[in-house]
């Protein structure tokens, strides 16, 4: 059997290394890239909705959250209607660094996908998000404390 994890892990490796690396003139470091990003693209997103997206446990997304906010890129908000709900804004500083991490990232689609079809590219992204959908199975069943049967 052909080692896919292993390859999609070193790609996203190189990837975030990257990014970490083009991010930093930016003063933003370890991923929190992605954090931003989903934040300004879901303006008002709440902590735990945010970590489900990116795939990570709460204590990883909160201090992220907290450096994107001392760095000034975010921000938290009050809940109209709920005051313990803190709802997550980009800053004028957040959002101004946004079209540069949008540009990296579809220069990044560009150069890993060139000399693929239009039509390879589809069926690479269906599977890709067949792959996801699997592997979000078990990690939602061992975000809840269970343990896989291997």
């Amino acid at each position: 059997m052909k080692e896919i994890l292993r390859e999609i892990g070193m790609i996203g490796r190189a990837l975030d290394s990257i990014s970490n690396i083009e991010f930093k003139e930016h003063n933003l470091t370890k991923g929190q890239y992605l954090y931003l990003v989903r934040i300004c693209e879901n303006p008002g997103i709440i902590q735990e909705k945010l970590s489900e997206m990116i795939k990570v446990d709460r204590t990883t997304a909160a201090r992220a959250i907290k450096k994107l906010e001392i760095n000034g890129f975010i921000e938290k908000k009050d809940d109209q209607h709920n005051k313990k709900i803190k709802k997550l804004f980009p800053t004028e500083k957040g959002a101004a660094v946004y079209p540069f991490i949008k540009k990296e990232n579809e220069y990044s689609n560009e150069v890993a996908l060139t000399g693929f079809s239009k039509a390879e590219v589809e069926v690479m992204f269906n599977f890709l998000q067949r792959v996801r959908k699997n592997i979000e199975k078990d990690w939602e069943y061992v975000k809840q404390g269970n343990k896989r049967n291997y």
